[in-house]
């Protein structure tokens, strides 16, 4: 099951993800175990990130891996302040932005990494692939 949770934001994703994000962990063979995002400001989570990670940098999504097998469940904490700041320096849509994360923190949890150039390279055509999905999925309906 996918869930969306909101910290001190009103709620503002569309549901419509879910079966988006849902088709996308089958495609890669996985199941579905229990997966909430939880959508929140920069400031929510720089602390996750100081708290949990000593990280001190503002970040657009934290992942807590509690894959089991092939079974895909976590808590992904994301910021929808950073993907609107990063949508905008990167002169792209914010709702593009918005699947793109979605999609990169799943896709971590399946086992694709972007550590290395060739890693990234493979994340970023996988990011697309899902993405692609979903503008077809929303033009057949």
């Amino acid at each position: 099951m996918i869930q969306f949770f909101y910290e001190n934001l009103p709620e503002s994703v569309d549901t419509d993800y879910k079966q988006w994000l849902e088709d996308l962990i089958l495609s890669e063979e996985k199941k579905l175990g229990e997966i909430n995002y939880i959508f929140c400001d920069d400031e929510y989570l720089l602390k996750i990130n100081q708290d949990y990670l000593q990280h001190d940098y503002y970040t657009d999504i934290i992942t807590f891996d509690y894959v089991k097998g092939k079974t895909i469940s976590a808590e992904i904490f994301v910021s929808l302040q950073r993907i609107s700041d990063n949508a905008s320096t990167l002169s792209r849509d914010y709702e593009d932005e918005l699947r793109r994360v979605l999609a990169h923190g799943i896709l971590h949890l399946i086992g694709y990494k972007d550590k290395t150039e060739e890693e990234e390279k493979e994340m970023r055509r996988m990011e697309d692939l899902y993405l692609a999905k979903y503008r077809d999925l929303k033009d057949q309906n």
